[in-house]
């Protein structure tokens, strides 16, 4: 995850209003009204619908999650903590509280105050555990509300701790709580040997104030060797060609952080980022060119 992308930065916004979608201006592209998602021409292959929860600290040959990046690159002002014993009172297990399918995962401002929260990751500095170079990941979740707050999916490239070629970071969705009424979705492309060479773009897409938060909605975005697609509600609402330089699978990332630059004195105590699953689809080459009804 980088920064909050500053003001002047603004890339392309696209504005979703009764169920269309309709590009405003920007570098991004978008074809309006937006299409569906063609699901049919994909194949699950990562799950978790959060039944139970399967995370340890940094270990993903054991566990399906990690609860830290494989780079130990902690971000914002609340610091990502390991899971308490997972088979203890669940509703005591900060920061990963799993309860009728439900992953929430809190923030909280403790009494010295400091805040901690959680982050989970499919994969570990071994490069264990799971990534997909190209296909389509979702999850849906519930965000949090109030200023602070700074939620995110996101993809980054798996790769050795010793690759020094650039990676490239897919941001499906970043909320901003100070913004009720937008999120974004960026790619970066990071060149570990010359970092003047960081490249980005972004799409902000506005939403009905407040509507993210009252709600589960669909995140996701659809990785081709031409384009990233973004997804809302397995809506389209926009794109933007792939980097060259993707050429590692990708790992799932999904967290809670707070600030991005923002103050967190009026962030409400505590915060809840609540997931009902993580998906991740390979193209089903045997419907590549399938007409799909849904």
């Amino acid at each position: 995850m980088g920064a909050r992308i500053r003001k002047g930065h603004l890339g392309a916004v696209a504005v979703l209003s009764l169920g269309l979608v309709a590009l405003v201006a920007g570098m991004g592209q978008s074809q309006a009204p937006g299409q569906r998602l063609a699901l049919c021409r994909y194949k699950k292959v990562f799950a978790d619908d959060f039944d139970t929860l399967s995370v340890s600290r940094s270990n993903n040959d054991r566990t399906r999650w990690s609860a830290h990046t494989p780079w130990n690159g902690d971000f914002g002002d609340a610091k990502f903590i390991d899971p308490i014993d997972i088979y203890a009172d669940p509703e005591k297990n900060m920061p990963f509280i799993v309860k009728d399918g439900i992953l929430t995962i809190r923030a909280q401002k403790h009494p010295d105050g400091k805040w901690t929260s959680g982050l989970l990751s499919s994969a570990d500095p071994t490069t264990a555990g799971f990534s997909l170079q190209y296909g389509y990941f979702e999850a849906r979740m519930k965000l949090p509300p109030g200023p602070g707050v700074w939620p995110a999916f996101w993809l980054a490239a798996n790769a050795a701790k010793d690759d020094k070629t650039p990676s490239v970071e897919i941001d499906i969705i970043e909320y901003y709580g100070r913004a009720p009424d937008a999120f974004h979705s960026v790619w970066h492309v990071w060149d570990k040997q010359e970092p003047k060479k960081h490249r980005t773009d972004q799409l902000i897409t506005k939403v009905p104030s407040g509507s993210l938060n009252e709600a589960f909605h669909t995140y996701g975005a659809e990785v081709t060797k031409e384009w990233i697609v973004f997804y809302l509600d397995r809506q389209e609402v926009g794109r933007m060609p792939t980097p060259p330089e993707h050429t590692k699978p990708m790992m799932l990332l999904v967290n809670l952080a707070l600030g991005s630059g923002w103050p967190i004195d009026q962030t409400p105590n505590p915060s809840n980022l609540l997931v009902d699953y993580v998906y991740a689809f390979a193209p089903d080459e045997a419907k590549r060119d399938a007409e799909c009804k849904e």
